[in-house]
């Protein structure tokens, strides 16, 4: 199994290098992460408390704006810092 994903994975970034990417599909291209990380964290935090779901909200903004990690460390930020404000 593990050495399908390898394969798979190895063969797209080979593949990739002799396709020409275009200004429209870098940006389709750079918006992947932040959603991915949006449909991982969102139904956790729509499912627990009010510090998860404004957490989400911030993380949200930040992925707008920021690398992932840095939205990473701000919505884990945020989410302790309201927790330890009792929200």
């Amino acid at each position: 199994m593990a050495g399908a994903t390898a394969l798979t994975r190895l063969a797209g970034l080979v593949l990739i290098r002799h396709v020409a990417l275009g200004p429209r599909v870098r940006r389709f291209m750079s918006a992947i992460p932040p959603a991915v990380l949006m449909a991982v964290i969102t139904p956790t935090a729509l499912a627990t408390g009010p510090a998860e779901t404004a957490a989400t909200v911030v993380t949200g903004l930040a992925a707008t704006r920021l690398p992932l990690l840095g939205a990473v460390a701000i919505g884990v930020f945020s989410v302790a810092m309201l927790r330890a404000a009792g929200l």
